[in-house]
């Protein structure tokens, strides 16, 4: 039997990814959860710290898995310094096999991102994975300059979020099949390895090419 807070921890995330956050009242998920508004306030106090749990209870078990994928790659290393395509493996893999999984969950991110509130889930959700990651890629990439490999970063997650929506669906322009997770993967980090490892790009001022 599902217990109060799981109830409305459900119903928060189904409707949160289908009307956004903005648009969903707290008094919409205690109607559609069958609760009253105390047990809300009783066990997350509020609507964003009701967001917070939801947010948690999904990615607290996507990032423990990274974390620990990252730790087998470095001991696989044995002292030697682990590849870009592990490190991408480590980060995206969780992600990916939990989107065919658990497709509501990937329209709630989805939708936060929509709203500007990808930023508070940033800061709250990836304080660990970010010490661990983001100084493993630079040790990778030493032939960019630092804001380069933060800006390929950034296009990493934009590529990661659409791709974790589902295949492109765009009729009459480009449709593509359903794949399984583990092609997808194989995909993924095959086109996001290649787009770090390219040479730094010289940068244009005053229509002149600075190298």
């Amino acid at each position: 039997m599902v217990d109060t807070k799981d109830k409305i921890l459900d119903t928060a995330e189904r409707l949160f990814g289908e009307n956004g956050f903005g648009a969903t009242s707290l008094r919409q998920i205690i109607a559609a959860a069958g609760v009253n508004l105390a047990a809300v306030h009783y066990h997350f106090g509020s609507k964003e710290e009701l967001l917070d749990a939801v947010v948690v209870r999904k990615l607290a078990p996507i990032n423990a898995e990274r974390i620990t994928l990252l730790e087998k790659a470095v001991a696989r290393a044995a002292g030697r310094p682990v590849a870009l395509e592990q490190f991408l493996e480590a980060f995206l893999w969780p992600a990916v096999r939990s989107a065919g999984q658990d497709p509501a969950f990937c329209k709630l991110m989805g939708r936060l991102h929509g709203e500007g509130l990808m930023p508070r889930v940033v800061v709250k959700n990836f304080q660990e994975i970010a010490a661990r990651f983001l100084g493993g890629l630079r040790n990778a990439l030493p032939h960019l300059p630092e804001d380069e490999v933060i800006w390929r970063i950034h296009f990493m997650t934009g590529a990661m979020a659409h791709t974790l929506k589902g295949p492109p669906d765009y009729p009459g322009v480009i449709v593509g099949a359903p794949v399984e997770p583990e092609t997808l993967l194989r995909w993924l980090v095959s086109f996001l390895s290649a787009a770090f490892q390219a040479p730094a790009t010289p940068l244009v001022v005053d229509e002149e090419v600075k190298v």
